[in-house]
């Protein structure tokens, strides 16, 4: 069954964060339901639809920046009453938009993430999560990493409190009172947390949960241990997820998987026989996708998702058909609503152009009078800069509320861009020095100046760090049975100093020191496969790789960090020989693969001349048939890679220099030895050069 929706677009308020709308309960079967929703301007708005057009049911004064938006009440009753996190504060509205509490938690941070159940209150903070019980402090706890969310088992279902965490560092945490009951270890940064079915599923203990890298899974979460029921791997490389939800949309009895991609993909899953996931449906909405809803506003009857997006439009996703039916012969009709519709957005469109004009007239008075001070509109930037497990690259994805103009990308370290299917932007280059590589080791700062197409022009500027070792991710567990290379390093040193040099070197490490006084991070190379562990306590630091090149980088970086705040470093190494060969081994594949790519793309204009020639492509043997059928993707993978080969040659060349480093050789003079074998390659000669060398 194909499942057809049509866009209706609500209208629009500020800019929204992560699951700010909601749709209240409808007061009758199949009756339309209020949305209600906040926004960065601290306004809530609660309205309904009434012959197409939107009408407030109350709008409050605004504030401060609503990060959350819940639905509460007394359990087993609809949940009708709304609640929002702004600052360190709660505060309660009935759906008549009487306020009926204000809660002052006194947090140190802002509130991120919140769940309601009953009276119980689960907050949480960057690193900080609070349980409240009628507005009185119950349990706490301070998080290893920042939490993106939290949700509660349904507690009228568990019979106990079951808090759940989604920590940055791939875990959700399961709490019993302030303790930690057990941690699961998930795909990809968590994101957001989900009631399976919004009820916790058959169980009640079912859970859902999306990542930043867009993968959905559901686990069971029993008293003693998790169950992973199933994943949906992210193949098709869309956004991270940001919001989800459950409700029939198919209208088969099942409640359907409603997921909101920060890319503006929304996505329907249906669930078959066997309870697995399978797409449905999908929509690319123009930006990211803040919350998603399942229930019926816009007219009686019929059902549709409703979602908010980055810069406050509130959006249906409608079973209702737009055109009516037409008979044999008819024109085919405009519902009278939509009709109705149009007309009063063209006479609001026209009385905002003569509203833009007088506005646009006045500031031009204002600025050009002697007294005019400096009146720079400010806007919102959302932005993501986050590691690509599959390619090794990084995604720059800037969002702003209105029209972008132009965006100046500036680096001090070398960088190549790589086209996206998903861009429409326009790159042109101004020249650097084009010899540097850009590999790890080599670090420093990208700035993006974004400027909007409003006026006066204005811009802004934001900064992302690319670190030493820029191409290693977090992972929870690494092979010990591979030949391991060690640093360590012992001095005056605190434990808060190494943590902070730690966290200059490597991604996805939280800036605050862990507890304790010791801790172990695992991290993976995303480029080669290769593997680092780093343990560390006050007055010393033990980091292990089977790659010669990492040890080499940390070295340096943490020599050059102590040096700068006058440290004096105690440095000791053990180099395992093995390792250079198994490294070889790992970047053996891959250049492989890079070296017969290039090969076939510099052979498709000749092949393509002699069957032009000869009229057709039978006498031409099957490899080169399959190259020329395959031509226009291998152009397109050897497009999108462009410096992929002359990274994996920088590699071997690091590799080579570093292990006679470590030695005390410099080898450099050999360097063009090294790359002409490289252009003949074969892995027992370079095996044989590294050896002999």
């Amino acid at each position: 069954m194909d499942l057809n929706l049509n866009r209706m677009d609500y209208l629009q308020v500020g800019v929204t964060s992560q699951k700010t709308m909601k749709l209240l309960p409808a007061s009758g079967n199949r009756a339309t339901q209020k949305v209600v929703v906040g926004d960065h301007d601290g306004i809530v708005m609660c309205f309904g639809m009434k012959k197409g057009e939107a009408v407030t049911v109350f709008k409050t004064l605004p504030g401060q920046k609503i990060a959350r938006l819940e639905l509460g009440g007394v359990l087993n009753t609809p949940q009708e009453k709304i609640f929002i996190a702004a600052g360190s504060e709660i505060r309660g509205f009935t759906k008549r938009g009487k306020q009926f509490l204000s809660f002052e938690t006194n947090l140190t941070e802002s509130i991120k993430a919140m769940h309601i159940s009953g009276s119980d209150l689960f907050l949480s903070a960057s690193y900080i999560y609070n349980h409240y019980c009628d507005c009185k402090d119950q349990h706490y706890y301070l998080s290893g990493d920042k939490i993106n969310d939290v949700i509660c088992l349904p507690v009228e279902r568990v019979l106990r409190d079951i808090p759940v965490l989604a920590c940055q560092d791939r875990v959700l945490r399961v709490l019993q009172g302030s303790d930690v009951m057990y941690e699961i270890e998930v795909p990809g940064p968590p994101t957001v947390l989900a009631l399976h079915n919004g009820n916790g599923g058959d169980s009640g203990e079912d859970l859902l949960f999306g990542t930043s890298d867009g993968k959905l899974g559901l686990i069971q979460i029993t008293t003693s241990k998790p169950i992973h029921k199933w994943e949906i791997r992210n193949e098709k490389k869309r956004g991270g997820i940001l919001c989800v939800d459950s409700f029939d949309i198919v209208g088969d009895g099942v409640k359907d998987l409603l997921v909101g991609r920060d890319d503006g993909m929304v996505e329907v899953y249906s669930f078959d026989n066997t309870n697995e996931p399978i797409l449905r449906f999908d929509q690319t909405l123009s930006e990211s996708v803040t919350s998603i809803q399942g229930g019926c506003v816009g007219k009686a009857g019929y059902d549709e998702i409703v979602v908010s997006t980055y810069s406050g439009w509130v959006t249906g996703l409608t079973t209702e058909p737009i055109h009516k039916e037409s008979g044999p012969g008819e024109e085919l009709k405009i519902n009278p609503e939509i009709q109705n519709k149009i007309s009063s957005l063209r006479s609001e469109l026209e009385h905002l152009q003569y509203k833009v004009l007088q506005e646009r007239e006045k500031y031009q008075q204002s600025s050009q009078s002697s007294k005019a001070k400096s009146a720079v509109p400010s806007f919102s930037i959302n932005d993501k800069f986050t590691l690509n497990k599959d390619d090794a690259s990084y995604s720059l994805i800037l969002e702003v509320q209105t029209a972008i103009d132009n965006v100046l990308i500036q680096s001090d370290v070398p960088i190549d861009l790589l086209d996206m299917d998903k861009n429409s932007a326009v790159v042109s280059f101004s020249s650097c020095d084009s010899e540097i590589r850009s590999i790890e080791g080599q670090y420093g700062t990208l700035q993006a100046y974004v400027t909007p197409r409003i006026q006066p022009k204005t811009c802004q500027v934001r900064q992302y760090l690319i670190k030493p070792l820029s191409l290693h991710q977090r992972t929870h567990f690494i092979d010990h049975d591979r030949p391991m290379n060690t640093l360590t390093l012992t001095g005056q040193f605190s434990f808060a100093e190494l943590h902070s040099w730690v966290v200059f070197c490597l991604p996805e490490v939280p800036e605050k020191p862990p507890a304790g006084e010791c801790v172990t991070f695992y991290f993976q190379n995303t480029f080669l496969d290769t593997q680092l562990e780093s343990t560390y306590r006050k007055g010393e630091g033990v980091f292990k790789s089977d790659n010669i090149s990492t040890i080499s980088i940390l070295k340096d970086v943490l020599s050059k960090e102590a040096t700068k705040r006058k440290i004096n470093l105690n440095i000791s190494y053990e180099i395992n020989e093995v390792s250079v060969r198994h490294t070889l081994k790992l970047i053996h594949p891959k250049l492989e693969y890079q070296l017969l790519l290039a090969k076939k793309v510099q052979l498709i204009d000749a092949l393509k001349e002699l069957q032009v020639h000869e009229g057709n492509t039978d006498f031409l043997i099957p490899e080169y048939r399959c190259i020329l059928e395959e031509a226009d993707h291998l152009q397109e993978e050897y497009k999108k890679q462009p410096a992929h080969l002359e990274r994996l040659y920088g590699m071997i060349t690091d590799l080579f220099i570093d292990k006679f480093k470590f030695k005390g050789t410099n080898v450099k003079t050999k360097v063009p030895l090294l790359l002409e074998i490289l252009d003949s390659y074969d892995q027992n000669a370079l095996i044989a050069f590294f050896d002999a060398a």
